[in-house]
């Protein structure tokens, strides 16, 4: 099972953390990891882009991902917001559709 945790501090994306496999298929078939992966990587991306935006990642075993937001420029509040919204949605949208195979945690610190 994969199991996804997001943090939110203040509806902001804080850190997502990934671990697991879903081994809803075979090697290089499995549609639930690479719909996790492509949100992952896609958020990475956009944030990595992003100026005023200071990340900590790290992917260091096959089925870990861990996405921490180190610090952001006031101006970036709304961007960091939308790309929490982003992951939020995408994955709940992958545990429903396959909830034998993936976990969703959402947690807020205010």
């Amino acid at each position: 099972m994969i199991n996804i945790e997001i943090v939110l501090d203040n509806d902001l994306l804080k850190y997502c953390k990934i671990k697991g496999h879903a081994y809803a298929g075979g090697k290089g078939k499995d549609i639930v990891c690479a719909a996790v992966s492509v949100l992952a990587r896609t958020a990475l991306d956009v944030l990595a882009g992003q100026d005023g935006i200071s990340l900590h990642c790290e992917a260091k075993n096959p089925g870990e991902f861990f996405l921490e937001i180190v610090g952001y420029a006031e101006t970036e509040r709304a961007f960091l917001s939308g790309v929490g919204t982003f992951l939020m949605v995408g994955f709940d949208a992958i545990t429903r559709e396959y909830p034998k195979y993936c976990w969703l945690s959402v947690n807020t610190n205010v």
